[in-house]
């Protein structure tokens, strides 16, 4: 399993190249479509450019049998919002998700699974799964 952060042509892609193909999944964010918020807009710009990086690696290396794609989580429960958002920050968070509840680390690796799997995601090229619960619907 070859999960990278974007790297463009210079690391994972040779190696890949070099066995044949692979994949690799870049992680982003659902603030690279809302802009992010409470000062936190160059996260939600760097977040942006993972989405086109992505893009354009996986038009660049599909032809050597490389898949790229990417998970964009929403808002997830981890030690970050823990230490760092209030409960009622949280709560807000909350009031913005259709399903009516936070995701988990295991909703994210579902998506992670999924594109890692030749036999489940053979034809997704160059696609960002949204993590979500409904909150952010393209």
């Amino acid at each position: 399993m070859s999960l990278s952060r974007p790297c463009g042509r210079s690391t994972s892609g040779h190696h890949l190249k070099a066995a044949g193909g692979g994949f690799i999944i870049n992680t982003t964010s659902d603030a690279a479509r809302n802009g992010a918020s409470g000062g936190a807009g160059l996260y939600g710009s760097s977040k942006a450019f993972v989405h086109n990086v992505t893009r354009g690696m996986a038009k660049e290396l599909i032809p050597f049998g490389i898949r790229v794609n990417a998970v964009a989580p929403g808002v997830i429960e981890t030690p970050f919002h823990e230490r760092y958002s209030t409960p009622a920050q949280m709560a807000a968070m909350l009031a913005t998700v259709p399903q009516g509840r936070l995701g988990t680390p295991e909703d994210c690796v579902r998506a992670f699974l999924f594109l890692a799997s030749a036999a489940l995601s053979p034809y997704i090229i160059g696609q960002v799964i949204e993590v979500n619960g409904g909150q952010l619907m393209p």
